[in-house]
């Protein structure tokens, strides 16, 4: 009857564009309306489809409007409709469950971030910018709320199978983009370094340390590698430190510091041949390191000395209007005159915070700040949960282990960027994507079941008593 059904829809369709477009030959010669002719089908397709797909797509849309390829410029409007479209049909999805997934903490707390968002954009001198601001927040918690959790759960295996694959591929093509082409995919050296230290190089280590295939393990191990020449090519501080902090938690927390004293021995190996090979090289590494990641150029300022300016100007801002902000997601910079745009923020229009939490102090003031850093501290909590049964086990096969991670690099990573809270930016958007559902597959109590990767475990592993998948 369902099958049956799809398909008498898909006729209905198909007979009333032949009818629409038989009325309207001169439509066809227009580019305009052909695109978005294109860009309809495409999200028909992908709701058509959206337990399977419709993730996979989202994250493909915004990672395309934040790079530098072609259409990037398309991507950056189009990414609010399929936002609009996932969080709309994701509530559908949502209340037509014979099983709904219960509303916890973390989801009201978010509701009244929102609403905080909100209230600051009234006050502000930018309501209308700060206001759809606010929207794409609303827009962005509702559907990692509702339309991700729904895709995710009946299907979880696959979801953290394809997540390790489209690190992998991320790696490789990133790799090619920048090693071979000499093409900065990512633009800023900054987003590369984000990019790679929070999301791939985090996954990537969870599904080599999971994989039980040799084959797969070598290709993990060589995409791990390319992740990190370009994380350390970015010069990126923030990515560095996040990544690194990340990467010896992990290790220690799952009882392999056999792994990470591997790495840190071929590491030195690597840097002691170059010192016997080539010392002029050494030293010239050894002070590069020092003048362009330590100080970032800056040795006369210190080591902050590039987030000492933005910092400062942070506060004076914070000060003019402390306790509601200057309105979420609007800014302004001295002597610059642009236009608002709903879809972009231009560059040039914005001034550097240089931290997401002070950003977030001067969006929506120390009152307005108070639900988001209730919300921050729920996330840590998750992490500790987390950490703490994976000190109690080892056992990396929990789809926990690297949503915990990837949220982990990111409050680290957010103390000296400032994208935490900006909806259209990628990472962010994959940031709460995880920590949402980290509120899901959180490791239970010594009497609970624990969510557990057995999808990637073999076929006699997955009957053991140990391999245990439940839901909620």
């Amino acid at each position: 009857m369902k099958v049956g059904s799809r398909v008498l829809g898909m006729l209905v369709m198909a007979v009333l564009l032949i009818l629409w477009v038989t009325t309207h030959p001169a439509y066809l010669s227009n580019v305009s309306y052909l695109g978005g002719l294109l860009l309809l089908e495409l999200v028909l397709a992908s709701v058509w489809h959206y337990e399977k797909w419709f993730c996979a797509i989202l994250m493909l849309v915004f990672l395309w409007a934040g790079s530098d390829l072609p259409l990037s410029n398309v991507a950056s409007a189009t990414r609010w409709l399929f936002l609009i479209v996932g969080g709309l049909v994701g509530v559908i999805k949502w209340g037509g469950r014979r099983e709904k997934q219960r509303i916890s903490t973390i989801h009201l707390v978010a509701a009244l971030c929102v609403l905080s968002a909100l209230v600051s954009g009234v006050v502000s001198t930018k309501t209308q910018m700060s206001l759809l601001k606010s929207s794409s927040l609303f827009l962005l918690f509702l559907y990692v709320s509702f339309g991700m959790r729904t895709s995710v759960s009946n299907n979880a295996g696959k979801f953290f199978e394809g997540l390790v694959t489209a690190c992998e591929a991320l790696s490789f093509i990133s790799g090619v983009a920048y090693l071979v082409l000499g093409f900065a995919l990512f633009g800023n050296p900054n987003s590369l370094g984000a990019i790679m230290g929070v999301a791939v190089i985090p996954v990537l280590l969870w599904g080599f340390l999971i994989s039980d295939d040799r084959q797969v393990r070598h290709r993990r191990m060589l995409a791990l590698c390319v992740a990190g020449y370009l994380l350390a090519s970015s010069v990126s501080r923030a990515g560095l430190l996040a990544c690194g902090v990340t990467l010896v938690v992990m290790c220690l927390a799952l009882r392999r510091g056999t792994l990470l004293l591997k790495g840190s021995l071929a590491l030195a190996f690597l840097i002691t041949i170059v010192g016997v090979v080539q010392p002029s090289r050494l030293d010239s590494l050894i002070s590069s390191l020092t003048e362009q990641v330590i100080y970032k150029g800056q040795a006369d300022q210190g080591l902050l000395g590039s987030r000492q300016t933005p910092w400062q100007t942070t506060v004076a801002v914070i000060k003019e209007s402390p306790w509601f902000g200057s309105g979420f997601g609007t800014d302004s910079v001295p002597g610059v005159v642009v236009e608002d745009s709903a879809f972009r923020t231009f560059g040039g229009a914005t001034r550097e915070h240089g931290s997401s939490y002070m950003a977030l102090l001067q969006y929506v003031g120390l009152l307005g700040a108070i639900p988001f850093a209730i919300l921050l501290m729920l996330v840590l909590s998750q992490i500790y949960r987390t950490w703490a049964w994976m000190r109690s086990t080892g056992d990396p096969k929990n789809y926990a282990v690297p949503l915990a991670m990837v949220c982990l690099a990111g409050l680290l990573h957010a103390v000296f960027e400032d994208w935490l809270f900006a909806v259209g930016y990628y990472l962010s958007l994959f940031f709460w994507t995880c920590a949402f559902l980290l509120s899901d597959f959180l490791p239970r109590r010594k009497e609970e079941t624990a969510f557990v990767a057995t999808a990637m475990y073999t076929p006699a592993q997955r009957e053991a008593p140990t391999a245990v998948f439940a839901g909620k």
